[in-house]
């Protein structure tokens, strides 16, 4: 057994290929390995900004031998009338580095086949990983790549060198133009090499200690968090650690040197929002706050290296954030000598999309649609219709044409600071939530209005148009605004009616020309919310079954849809679900072919003086007791109880059906039947497609 090393070396690549770029050299070896049939060993894999690492532990010295059983041509095509082989079979040996007199049939469902071993393996290993490494090297994946020289060879950043070692052997290969070697190359200042590795478990020791590189991520990020804390905690403070932050950081770096700096306390009169959003996004610095959340005069940066003087370095750093907090200031200062009134009319200059107006336009929309919704959910209309004409207005703030991840943010900070009340101030800030599938929705009654409100006119615009989301593409996050309200409705509770909020949103676009009818947009509208409501459950760990069988029935009424899912799911646990949907099945069958598909019309009442049988009126008996119950159940919402109200009444079906002939010859009998159960499956249908369960 041996280890094996490889080591990339390149120009800096940027910090998000980081993690994929690991992801694809584990996975790539780990599938050719376990193809190629070696076991026992473990794989690892490392990046910087500088290199990519992938290193195998425990790995055997020849390739295993392997031996398969292959099918061939049919036998009358391997052999002749006179049970000669033919040119087939000789063929099919040289393939197999056989004589064709080792060949033997097979019996197989599509006749008889001539067969042979085929032996794999057995190779040296050293041999097998020149010809991996090559193939992978190629093969991985970038958003984007380069060339560089007079060569073709294309990565994400120029190839500087390659250390690959097997035990203590060089796996050489050639790529780009570089050929593979021991050489390593180590930290640009404080340890830059070059250093030549004997072996590869000489690897990590070579590159930590003379290196001065630390390769694993998660080394890198532990590091920064250890010694950030231990820096923030003497200056009085704590970190705002900020994954993502994070993790771009220690992608920046290979020998991570956490830093405190300090700011000058007068830029603390910018909003905290503010502050953070300038370090964050123009120096990659981490805010540090006290004890009660308050931001202090204080910053984290992460350097990649060890400084001659810390002093000179620490200067420098406060120089530039200072710099960046002036420009903020500036912009602060500005808009609040400004208004939401001059705002507002600049708006109307600024295009929301060109065929559906401008922003100013939008917000007009979006502030009767907010009072709209308001009025059907029992808030402050005025209060919504403020929240959505303002909605908009920070997109002209100096402060958002500098920082437009503050979008929103902004327009609350603003508002507030602008004397608005407080629950419009904290709609604005919300209005973009939720931003994607695990972000929390608006907390505030109003914030969900103004979130809805846009998300429905954005919806029914581009719909208007025919901009609809394709497998492929999906260019103005529709699926996002879909999914959007759905979790805001449910996360609230609300229960108005979707396609009438959609109808209020085409209706307040007033005259104009679409590009689809108002029939054909809305129906393709209601068709993709439908499909939206449906993945959502999915996405929730409910079966599919059941998710068809629930959202084939209004998916529309979101509120009513999740309470019948979470229904749906909890029979389906139940020891006689299968049974109780076997029933459901076979009453639904009978009706569509002896109801629509037959052309008869059947109504659900029945004549109580043509019940023949104890088992049709012990079904008709309680028939009569599920309609009283049901019908005071729905009005009630209560949804368990209405699926209770459906299974209690399962035991008399099955008598009905094992004890009477439901298609008898007489017409008036059978119609009186089917009717019975007629009367059970518009019950049935409002709450679930019970015939779209595979059971």
């Amino acid at each position: 057994m041996s280890d094996f090393v490889l080591e990339i070396g390149t120009e800096e690549l940027p910090a998000r290929f980081l993690a994929g770029l690991e992801r694809e050299l584990a996975e790539r070896f780990g599938s050719a390995l376990g193809e190629a049939g070696y076991e026992g060993w473990a794989l690892h894999a490392f990046s910087t900004p500088r290199r990519a690492v992938v290193q195998i532990e425990g790995l055997a010295e020849t390739q295993p031998e392997r031996e398969e059983l292959v099918s061939g041509p049919p036998v009358k095509a391997a052999f002749d009338a006179q049970g000669k082989p033919t040119r087939a079979a000789e063929g099919f040996a040289r393939t197999l580095g056989l004589d064709v007199t080792a060949l033997t049939r097979m019996q197989t469902a599509k006749g008889e086949y001539v067969a042979g071993v085929k032996k794999t393996g057995g190779g040296a290993t050293l041999d097998a990983l020149a010809a991996l490494c090559p193939s992978v090297i190629a093969a991985l994946p970038f958003a984007k790549r380069m060339r560089w020289g007079e060569g073709s060879f294309a990565y994400a950043r120029p190839i500087r060198w390659i250390l690959a070692l097997f035990g203590d052997a060089v796996v050489s290969f050639e790529i780009g133009g570089v050929s593979s070697g021991r050489m390593t190359h180590g930290h640009r200042v404080m340890g830059a090499g070059p250093f030549e590795v004997p072996t590869a478990g000489d690897y990590l020791e070579i590159i930590r200690d003379k290196g001065k590189v630390e390769p694993q991520a998660t080394r890198r990020r532990a590091v920064i968090r250890e010694q950030g804390d231990v820096g923030a905690s003497r200056a009085g403070g704590k970190i705002i650690w900020k994954e993502a932050l994070l993790d771009e950081v220690q992608g920046l770096v290979e020998y991570p040197m956490p830093l405190v700096g300090d700011i000058d306390p007068s830029f603390l009169e910018l909003p905290r929002e503010v502050l953070l959003t300038s370090m964050e996004s123009h120096q990659k610095s981490f805010g540090i706050e006290d004890a009660v959340g308050r931001l202090m005069p204080h910053f984290l940066t992460v350097l990649n290296l060890v400084p001659k003087d810390i002093t000179v370095v620490k200067k420098g750093w406060e120089r530039v954030l200072r710099a960046r907090l002036e420009d903020a200031r500036f912009f602060w200062r500005t808009d609040l000598e400004s208004s939401f009134d001059a705002w507002l009319a600049s708006l109307d200059s600024v295009i929301f999309l060109a065929p559906l107006g401008s922003m100013g336009e939008k917000t007009r929309r979006i502030s009767a649609l907010c009072a709209w919704i308001a009025e059907k959910i029992g808030q402050d209309p005025e209060k919504a219709a403020r929240a959505g004409r303002l909605s908009k207005a920070d997109l002209v703030s100096s402060m958002v044409g500098e920082f437009d991840t503050l979008q929103g943010v902004m327009g609350g900070i603003y508002a507030r600071a602008m004397g608005e009340a407080e629950d419009v101030a904290d709609a604005l800030a919300e209005q973009y939530l939720p931003a994607g599938p695990d972000t929390p929705v608006p907390a505030t009654a109003l914030g969900s209005i103004l979130s809805i409100a846009d998300k429905a006119d954005t919806l029914v615009g581009c719909f208007g148009l025919g901009m609809i989301p394709t497998g492929a593409a999906d260019p103005y996050a529709l699926r996002r605004c879909a999914l959007g309200i759905i979790r805001i409705m449910l996360d609230h509770g609300y229960r108005f009616d979707v396609p009438a909020l959609f109808a209020e949103a085409r209706k307040l676009y007033g005259e104009r020309s679409w590009k689809l009818d108002a029939e054909e947009a809305d129906n393709k509208l209601q068709a993709f919310f439908a499909g939206r409501v449906r993945n959502y459950f999915l996405t929730q760990g409910y079966d599919t079954p059941l998710v068809d069988a629930v959202t084939a029935v209004e998916p529309h009424r979101v509120w009513f849809a999740a309470q019948r899912m979470a229904a749906l799911d909890a029979m389906s646990k139940r020891a006689d679900f299968t049974e109780t949907v076997q029933t459901f099945k076979r009453v639904a069958n009978i009706i569509r072919k002896q109801g629509a598909d037959a052309g008869v019309t059947l109504t659900g009442l029945w004549d109580p003086a043509l019940l023949a049988e104890e088992a049709e009126k012990m079904l008709a008996s309680q028939l009569e007791v599920l309609s009283t119950n049901f019908e005071k159940h729905w009005l009630e919402n209560d949804v368990p109880a209405l699926f209770a109200d459906l299974t209690s009444i399962r035991p008399a079906v099955d008598a009905l059906f094992d004890s009477v002939m439901v298609m008898c010859e007489d017409l008036k009998l059978r119609a009186n039947r089917l009717n019975m159960l007629k009367a059970l499956i518009s019950r049935m249908e409002r709450v679930a497609d019970f015939a779209a369960l595979q059971i």
